[in-house]
């Protein structure tokens, strides 16, 4: 285990607002600290429009919580990024990602037992993880499954949980289960 860079903020600095959302935060994951909250909100403001700019893409976004959460456990896959794994492997499953599903999706896009759908979904997150860009084919494939919104959410999506665990990972932050 490494040493943070930035230790988790307690109310003084935080803040009452920011220091309530991570208290009531850890209570829903069921952990001590939501260390992800209680670090990113000694950003203040920041933060709070960090939260709103990601609660439009998950939970309220307009791709399917079931689709986000394929792409979200890919980009934590693709990026080794525990402590998203950690969060999202339980959040998948209350949005129907089983098991076997979640394997799947570690697997990658050429896995087995894929729609054409899921796969041009994945296949999309793989090249925009690896190449920050999606060729005519790739984008062709998604078009044909998302309207022009959904694929602009989809950039931002993977785009926000790609650069959540580089943030992560940068700082240093804990994980929040052992």
């Amino acid at each position: 285990m490494t040493t943070p860079r930035i230790n988790p903020g307690g109310l003084r600095e935080l803040g009452l607002i920011n220091w309530a959302y991570c208290r009531a935060a850890a209570r829903v994951v069921g952990a001590p600290d939501a260390h992800i909250f209680s670090t990113f909100g000694r950003a203040r403001g920041l933060f709070r429009g960090w939260l709103a700019f990601s609660a439009m893409l998950m939970p309220f976004g307009r791709i399917s919580r079931h689709e986000t959460e394929l792409v979200i456990l890919r980009v934590a896959h693709l990026r080794g990024c525990d402590y998203e794994l950690d969060h999202h492997t339980r959040l998948a499953k209350r949005a129907g990602v089983t098991d076997e599903l979640q394997q799947r999706v570690f697997a990658g896009p050429d896995a087995s037992g894929w729609s054409p759908r899921h796969q041009a979904l994945l296949s999309a997150v793989d090249m925009l993880v690896d190449k920050r860009d999606l060729d005519d084919d790739a984008w062709r494939d998604l078009a044909a499954h998302y309207d022009e919104r959904q694929l602009i959410e989809f950039c931002l999506l993977v785009g926000q949980y790609d650069a959540l665990a580089t943030t992560l990972g940068t700082l240093r932050v804990q994980r929040d289960f052992a």
